[in-house]
């Protein structure tokens, strides 16, 4: 179903013909040599089979299975695969933990890491085989930064679990924990609902990150249409992956670099396609750093504007019904595209199997009587997934997630924490009650340092059957996270933004419709004498993060000229009034 390509007048192997040709490349030949390489392998292009396997989560845990049939791909279209593998950090495992600390950096180095291995070795193209929520937008950053033929594969949805007649998913495991600290779930029931929601291989099975984020890069042209959507253990994967492998060479034949894909144009294609299937909030963050490598101007107010556009038309958890594994038989990305095509939400953009944005749509089935996807006529919510609000509490934006309530207004007495672990010990002990706002602090990029997720705060929450209460920090939230909570809060804490101001019982109001964030106190004069809380000891790569990293409305990228931030032009006239 790909286009014919013809060779450019570049050799398809140019770049690594640094390494192989030559009489002065006979070292380098020796060793490749050694390593499988034969005559006829030094005139064809080198491609990296860049694989983030790992058998420590079942989203990673089967991905060198599927690297056997890129490989295949890759040596049928007349390239020679060069297996590199890099590292995970999985959310579900360490979440709630310091070890989460680590999984926003693991985004850099998983972008590093592909880089330097492809860069050190010159090679022709990439396929970045991905699967837990950072190393799905890392590999698209480290593509839009080397701008390299490339793309990106997916290893796809878990299926849900069951309990008896009822599917689950790890959205279930979270709420559960706060059931059970309320009693109303005992240990079998816990131990119940632990043992059933992960049933094998596979990334978490709701509309969380890496399902949102597969369908980004599906919709942006960075991945196969189609490739992502299939669940990691349908036989039809192996074919998927083999076709990832011919079109990777087939780019590199066409002379396709990825900056091709990677589009002010196809960004908001993406961010709109994120809005529609009710996706991660963490998509703003991720779109703005692919944004910011590919030195493509995009940021938090262009995610925002894709909100406003819109709406949500997937039933999807966490705010709906189903699953990843129920739209891929629905009809998947194709049928959502083809609805945003047609309802002109998108335009028609370049995408790595050769073939149009448009011209996949089109080929989309959707199954007769599905339930999943709705039309924008009729949609889910008339809303889109998340909205970006600033304010006195906000200056720079915050992401509030819209999915799953029709709150537009909340107000209330701030509970104010200085870690993610006081307001969880908080909430599972009672002292959180209805109609508080929970702010948490110091958990942003530099502070944490890392910018961990809050999904077990709020999964807490729910399932303590607590559910009038807000929550702001200035750190993020799991896709799988839902109700009315604002993440991304920036400045953040660390470095003296005015959520570090906030004090125990201030009134704070988070407007949706007017998109501000506000607290009633005299923040310029708490802030004379004022100094953040000393920040939290980093070593090694913690240390080096917090010195680089940049604020989160800016990607929370650490490359060295981050985007600026991007702001409302009545925002941007306020703050420039106050520096005044």
């Amino acid at each position: 179903m790909t286009q014919d390509f013809t060779p450019n007048d570049r050799p398809p192997n140019a770049r690594s013909r640094a390494v192989t040709a030559g009489p002065n490349r006979a070292a380098a030949r020796s060793y490749l040599r050694a390593a499988g390489m034969q005559d006829a392998d030094f005139d064809k292009p080198m491609i990296a089979v860049v694989n983030t396997w790992s058998s420590v989560t079942p989203c990673n845990m089967h991905l060198d299975r599927l690297a056997a049939d890129v490989r295949a791909g890759i040596i049928a279209a007349g390239g020679y695969p060069v297996d590199f593998n890099t590292i995970v950090v999985t959310d579900g495992i360490s979440m709630g933990t310091p070890g989460m600390k680590a999984s926003l950096i693991s985004r850099e180095v998983v972008a590093d890491s592909i880089e330097l291995a492809v860069e050190g070795h010159q090679l022709d193209g990439v396929v970045c085989i991905v699967g837990c929520d950072k190393t799905i937008p890392a590999a698209a950053m480290a593509l839009a930064r080397m701008d390299i033929p490339g793309l990106v594969y997916y290893g796809g949805t878990i299926m849900p679990g069951t309990i008896g007649t009822k599917e689950v998913s790890v959205q279930e495991i979270f709420e559960a924990i706060g059931a059970h600290a309320a009693g109303a779930l005992d240990d079998a029931g816990l131990k119940a609902v632990e043992t059933a929601v992960c049933p094998g291989a596979g990334a978490c099975g709701g509309q969380f990150t890496a399902n949102t984020m597969a369908m980004a890069l599906s919709v942006m042209g960075l991945s196969p249409m189609g490739a992502n959507d299939v669940p990691a253990i349908d036989p039809a994967k192996a074919a998927e992956g083999e076709r990832c492998g011919r079109l990777i060479v087939e780019r590199v034949f066409a002379g396709d670099s990825a900056r091709k894909y990677i589009t002010r144009a196809s960004l908001r294609n993406a961010a709109v396609a994120v809005s529609a299937s009710g996706g991660s909030t963490n998509a703003v963050m991720h779109l703005t750093a692919i944004a910011a490598e590919a030195g493509v101007e995009f940021g938090v107010e262009d995610c925002h504007q894709a909100c406003v556009d819109a709406p949500v038309i997937c039933d999807l958890k966490p705010g709906g019904r189903f699953l990843a594994s129920h739209l891929f038989a629905a009809g998947g990305t194709r049928l959502v595209t083809q609805r945003m095509a047609a309802a002109g939400k998108i335009v028609n953009a370049p995408t790595v199997s050769g073939r149009s944005l448009f011209a996949e749509a089109a080929e989309a089935e959707e199954t007769p009587g599905q339930q999943v996807v709705a039309d924008f006529a009729a949609p889910i919510m008339d809303r889109g997934s998340y909205a970006v609000i600033y304010g006195d509490v906000a200056p720079d934006g915050a992401v509030i997630k819209l999915t799953g309530h029709k709150v537009d207004r909340f107000e209330g007495p701030a509970c104010v924490f200085d870690s993610e672990e006081d307001a969880f010990h908080a909430v599972q002990d009672g002292s959180v009650g209805e109609g508080d706002v929970i702010v948490i602090r110091y958990e942003g990029p530099k502070g944490g340092p890392g910018m961990r997720e809050m999904l077990q705060v709020t999964a807490a929450l729910k399932g303590r059957g607590v559910h009038n209460v807000a929550l702001i920090t200035d750190g993020r939230f799991s896709g799988a996270s839902y109700g009315f909570v604002a993440g991304h809060v920036s400045p953040e804490a660390a470095v003296g933004g005015p959520i570090a101001l906030i004090r125990d019982g201030d009134r704070i109001a988070i407007d949706v419709t007017n998109r501000r964030i506000d607290v009633d106190a005299d923040l310029v004069k708490r802030r004379a004498g004022f100094a953040p809380n000393p920040t939290r000891p980093a070593h090694g790569v913690f240390a080096k993060y917090r010195a680089s990293v940049a604020s989160a409305a800016q990607g929370a990228v650490t490359i060295p000229n981050p985007p600026p931030v991007q702001r409302p032009a009545e925002t941007e006239a306020r703050s420039a009034r106050e520096d005044a």
